[in-house]
């Protein structure tokens, strides 16, 4: 490729104030099939180019052409890694319009990925400047703001259940399980949940269900149960549809939309959060995986690119400066020592909480020192993770959602690498346990106050093997199913 301008930073260059004045992207580039290792710098600054001011070739430089502009805000590639084939790339962050998500990732996310020696691309991280941080509206609501709506004296993990059949039951069926699930053992139990299938369908209307299962909420309040969340999904292609959802959820005296914020893209998340009648935002991300997960080995920096991708952390992170106020980001790899995606995104989401019974930064000693010795609202980085960190300027936290193959028996587990501060969505880990529903939730909540009393699952089912939460773990174990 023609680079006209240089977009290659001289060796040791580091952008000055990054905080204040640039974008960073962590990139990796796998060079197509073919094109020799020495172009990779060339391949780099076409990145950095393309993204920014640059073009395939080169253009005309009369006086009023444009490039002097060009060069004065052109993308520099630095800290170029020719053995991982990774680099960084600062931006200006006058580059791209505050409060303009959409608009931004047509830079670092534009056409790059349509350069013909180019085999793969992954964006690791992207840290954001004050500038642009502050121009979005983060979450109107976060970790303290839903304590606060639902009367919350202590910090425990909330627990709830996605309604199965992802698909099968009616408004009412709907509400039924509503009932079963918030009566159960001691009634605490937290939220029933749509699965992201579940819009507007012809036995089950949206309208119908917000009817009939806060119709059960707003009862069971009224005689002293504790504060219930019905996480309903408004996800929609119209924006006006989701607002007009929205609406009547809280007319009806819900406190939760849920939305797909995948698929309903930036923009729409953008808009309900500044729509929103005043509800949490919880936000599903079906899709996600269509861009994000393994592209070949080089997912873990070392090794080729299959494919073009972005990190599901970066994702995270541009939700949260959007506006969501939880955010599903899997499940949490069962070993102890294993440290994976979920962990990386929670660390991002709520950087702030640093401790529990069972120690969240186990997986290295030094982070955690690194972790209690910063401001609360900023995310370190992690080169090990070839992460960028991210100060978020008062942006308030967002709740982490785990989900997907969870059951009571790995609840320990989960809140060990996530902490407190969590939502855990028990699917088939309530609705499938062997003695029935009722006796799901009370597993759950066994395993929710054993965690808050710091007594081992193994000493609690030892001395209990028939207790709800035991049975279980008889049948499922401890670790988190996984769906082949």
């Amino acid at each position: 490729m023609a680079v006209q301008l240089n977009y290659l930073a001289p060796v040791g260059w580091q952008p000055k104030n990054p905080d204040e004045d640039f974008v960073i992207v962590q990139y990796k580039l796998q060079l197509a099939h073919g094109i020799p290792d020495k172009v990779f710098l060339d391949a780099a600054a076409s990145v950095a180019a393309e993204s920014s001011t640059g073009t395939w070739t080169k253009v005309e430089a009369r006086a009023d052409s444009g490039m002097k502009t060009a060069d004065k805000y052109k993308a520099i590639a630095y800290d170029i890694d020719r053995d991982k084939h990774m680099f960084k790339v600062a931006y200006r962050h006058d580059l791209f319009e505050p409060g303009n998500m959409s608009g931004f990732l047509a830079g670092p996310v534009g056409n790059i990925a349509g350069m013909k020696m180019v085999q793969g691309l992954r964006i690791f991280d992207i840290r954001f400047p004050k500038q642009l941080v502050e121009s979005f509206p983060g979450p109107r609501f976060g970790i303290d703001g839903l304590r606060d709506m639902l009367g919350h004296t202590d910090r425990h993990p909330i627990v709830g259940t996605v309604a199965k059949p992802k698909v099968g039951r009616t408004a009412e069926e709907q509400a039924s399980l509503a009932r079963r699930l918030w009566t159960a053992g001691d009634g605490s139990y937290d939220f029933i949940k749509d699965d992201e299938n579940l819009t507007s369908l012809p036995f089950n209307k949206f309208e119908d269900r917000v009817k009939a299962v806060l119709a059960v909420q707003r009862e069971l309040e009224s005689k002293g149960s504790p504060k219930k969340l019905f996480l309903c999904n408004v996800t929609h292609s119209d924006i006006d549809t989701m607002v007009k959802r929205a609406e009547m959820i809280k007319k009806e005296g819900g406190r939760v939309m849920m939305m797909d914020v995948v698929t309903t893209g930036f923009a729409a998340v953008h808009s309900m959060r500044l729509k929103n009648p005043g509800l949490f935002i919880h936000a599903h991300r079906a899709m996600h995986g269509f861009f994000t997960r393994e592209s070949g080995p080089g997912i873990r920096g070392d090794g080729a690119l299959w494919g073009f991708s972005v990190s599901m952390l970066t994702v995270a992170k541009m939700m949260r400066l959007l506006g969501v106020d939880s955010l599903h980001i899997g499940s949490p790899k069962a070993k102890m020592e294993d440290y994976g995606e979920s962990e990386l995104i929670d660390a991002a989401m709520n950087p702030a909480e640093l401790s529990c019974p069972y120690d969240p930064f186990h997986f290295s000693p030094e982070l955690e020192q690194m972790h209690k010795a910063v401001a609360l609202d900023e995310t370190l980085a992690d080169s090990k993770f070839h992460t960028l960190g991210q100060k978020w300027f008062n942006i308030k936290p967002v709740w982490s959602v785990a989900s997907g193959g969870l059951h009571p028996g790995v609840l320990e587990t989960v809140v060990a690498k996530l902490g407190y501060d969590i939502f855990i969505q028990l699917g088939g880990g309530v609705l499938g346990h062997p003695q029935g529903v009722e006796r799901g939730v009370e597993a759950a909540l066994e395993a929710r106050r054993l965690i808050m009393s710091g007594y081992a699952f193994k000493d609690f089912v030892k001395h209990n093997p028939d207790s709800a939460l035991a049975v279980a773990i008889k049948l499922w174990g401890t670790e988190p199913k996984i769906v082949y």
